[in-house]
């Protein structure tokens, strides 16, 4: 087993072992298991039944994340997106301007998908991939870590909503999930600065440990449970709204988004890994693209909202994860958790939540990278940077990213720099904008 192993994900050739492989994909897992139960809380609000929600996103995740493993050797994981699926949810299905059900909304999803395909066969995709400057893959690096710290600290409620300053600080004093989580933190930086292994997955589990000992997490009536049928939502195509112009609208919006938001997390993750060649380009862009792409089609089909990229990846990453055995060892995880989602149900919002804030200072530990003294260079990483955390997007990172290079470099009268595919984006980007 171990030679197979190693030969099929070339463990040696990316300096890993099956042991941190293994340790990665079960922190990537854990780290983004909150899925399991946010997807089908939040599809479930358009009358498809939570049960078989549940059951379809974790098969959904497991099918594309092995696809990820076994086609492209990365250690990047899938699931149904967050933020596509409450445009699903309540931008689609609960709109009544929209006029359309959860099944138009799948079959519009299922064309998404298709479409995604085509344009990854012909290398559509891989091009603009690998056209982003390197300046700017660090900058969209950096700013998806920042993203990531962002949703760690809302996900402690160190950081809450405010309307005069849009955010703020939480009650501190009086929240023992806030000091778990700010106790786990120190516990998970400490831990790497010691360079022990499993940092974060320890941390995880010291924390959730506290919240059960302290009474705030209760244990499951059961550790084992049967999973639903998915027939009530499985192949639930409508294809009726076809000839109306709003269904082309939303199949454009997940395109869109789920596109951008793919090569950002691609980028962003294995630029943190090491994973770029000496160009900044991404080796096997198309066999990951084609993951997502495919990951997409069989969501659909199984009944759930645009598979695509996760970015909690860079937890497994930052555990050492280098190759496909971190992500298939986390597909594994998602089957297993069709039948132990009790277990999995218990880890708090505020034990996971460090580890995205250490995965979040991780990555951005590339912003050092960045070319200080050419401002053509730096202003579009830094815009890609900021903006992801506060417009609550990496499209729109990368939308002001690769906007302001090309408006830069055109004003500088740095044309040279500049590939027609970078002009091509910004283009689109302005025209989505102005008529979106």
């Amino acid at each position: 087993m171990l030679s197979f192993l190693e030969k099929r994900f070339r463990l040696q050739e990316n300096r890993t072992t099956v042991k941190t492989e293994v340790l990665a994909g079960v922190t990537t897992f854990v780290t983004m298991a909150y899925i399991i139960f946010v997807n089908p809380d939040i599809l479930s609000k358009t009358g498809m039944p939570f049960g078989s929600l549940m059951v379809t996103t974790c098969v959904a995740s497991a099918f594309a994340t092995f696809l990820m493993a076994f086609l492209a050797n990365y250690p990047v994981a899938l699931a149904p997106g967050m933020g596509l699926n409450a445009f699903f949810a309540f931008s689609v299905v609960l709109n009544p301007a929209m006029g359309m059900t959860w099944q138009m909304a799948l079959a519009a999803i299922l064309i998404e998908g298709i479409i995604f395909i085509i344009l990854t066969l012909t290398k559509v995709r891989e091009t603009i991939v690998n056209t982003i400057p390197k300046t700017l893959k660090i900058g969209i690096a950096s700013g998806i870590g920042m993203f990531i710290a962002f949703i760690g600290l809302q996900g402690a409620g160190i950081v809450v909503a405010n309307s005069a300053t849009l955010v703020a600080l939480g009650s501190v004093r009086n929240s023992l999930p806030i000091a778990l989580a700010l106790g786990g933190l120190i516990l998970m930086a400490a831990l790497e600065h010691f360079k022990v292994k499993g940092s974060l997955l320890i941390g995880i589990a010291a924390v959730t440990g506290a919240g059960i000992a302290l009474g705030r997490v209760p244990l499951p009536e059961a550790f084992v449970s049967a999973p639903p049928s998915i027939a009530p939502i499985f192949m639930q195509f409508d294809f009726s709204g076809l000839a109306d112009p709003n269904f082309w609208i939303v199949v454009f919006t997940f395109f869109f988004v789920d596109f951008f938001d793919t090569v950002g997390t691609l980028v962003g993750v294995c630029n943190r890994s090491g994973l770029l060649d000496a160009q900044g380009h991404l080796p096997r862009a198309k066999e990951a693209l084609m993951a997502d792409a495919v990951g997409t089609v069989a969501g659909a089909m199984l009944g759930t909202s645009t598979v695509t990229s996760y970015v909690e990846s860079a937890s497994g990453v930052a555990q050492g994860g280098r190759t496909g055995l971190t992500a298939l060892v986390t597909g594994i995880l998602f089957l297993a958790a069709i039948f132990f989602s009790p277990i999995v149900g218990i880890v708090p919002s505020y034990a996971t939540a460090p580890a995205l804030i250490m995965v979040g200072i991780y990555m951005m530990m590339g912003l050092r990278d960045l070319d200080f003294g050419d401002w053509t260079e730096l202003t579009p990483a830094l815009l890609a940077f900021i903006m992801m955390p506060l417009a609550y997007s990496i499209a729109i990172g990368i939308e002001f990213g690769i906007v302001s290079y090309v408006v830069l470099k055109i004003v500088t009268g740095k044309t040279k720099d500049i590939h027609w595919v970078m002009v091509a984006l910004s283009v689109l980007f302005v025209l989505k904008e102005l008529y979106s």
